[in-house]
């Protein structure tokens, strides 16, 4: 039997198709949020099927979970993000025991037990510093698409300062730089290292393994910026953009 993992999030929707019987992935897929979150999570779903050659009478139970979860209406049961992205993080990662993701619109550290459930998290879901969305900004400002940033990993790239904490104060900070002839890939450097340093506030103390998750865990030397400020080894899973859809899925093929 076929399950499915829905996470509609503010800036991309993700689904997961698992087989319940080996708890294997058998497909993925990504595509950009819009107008019309209902649409588009159905459209993606049914895409995924049929590349499979499978219909909606193969799928055992769906789950939704993401900003826009309540409007998967192929869903049965809506789970919050925390939820999902604790689950996957630890099917992927059995020895993870904490989780940081970082999302278009905000950002979370969990703390999870042994056994992957949720012993308490941090969340920053009311200011834009800390999450991709102030990346994206900069990026734009800058002329850079945030997910080509292969310039950033380079070992002579400086991070300039930034010390603003608010995405407005940081923009006119940036205006500043750039007029003082400084290098666009110092600054998204820099933009990066505050980011990460904001994490650091929320994550409390820490406990290994360390995992990185979200879309902006697949921006270059995001996960390197994120190691230095925390002081250890941050693990990226292969699709740091999935783990909460896979775990969705999980918790669908659980239930049945």
């Amino acid at each position: 039997m076929i399950f499915a993992g829905v996470d509609s999030g503010s800036r991309s929707v993700k689904a997961v198709l698992l087989d319940g019987l080996g708890m294997r992935v058998i497909d993925s897929g990504v595509v950009d949020q819009g107008v019309g979150h209902q649409a588009i999570a159905s459209q993606l779903l049914a895409s995924l099927l049929e590349r499979q050659g499978l219909s909606a009478k193969d799928v055992g139970g769906v789950v939704a979970t993401g900003y826009a979860r309540e409007s998967v209406i192929e869903a049965d049961v809506a789970v919050t993000e925390i939820t999902c992205h604790a689950r996957g993080v630890h099917h992927l990662h059995g020895d993870a025991r904490t989780v940081i993701e970082i999302g278009g619109q905000d950002s979370k550290v969990l703390h999870l037990e042994p056994d992957g459930t949720v012993r308490d998290f941090v969340m920053n879901d009311r200011c834009a510093a800390g999450t991709g969305r102030f990346l994206e900004l900069v990026a734009r400002r800058l002329g850079k698409d945030i997910h080509e940033l292969d310039g950033l990993s380079a070992l002579d790239v400086k991070p300039l300062p930034i010390s603003s904490t608010c995405v407005v104060f940081a923009e006119t900070e940036i205006i500043g730089l750039l007029a003082g002839g400084a290098g666009t890939d110092e600054i998204l450097a820099g933009v990066q290292k505050a980011i990460a340093s904001r994490l650091t506030t929320m994550s409390g103390r820490l406990r290994k393994a360390v995992v990185f998750t979200g879309g902006v865990a697949m921006v270059a030397n995001m996960s390197n910026m994120l190691s230095r400020a925390l002081g250890v080894e941050v693990v990226v899973p292969s699709q740091p953009q999935l783990t909460g859809a896979l775990g969705a899925a999980i918790i669908a093929a659980s239930a049945r």
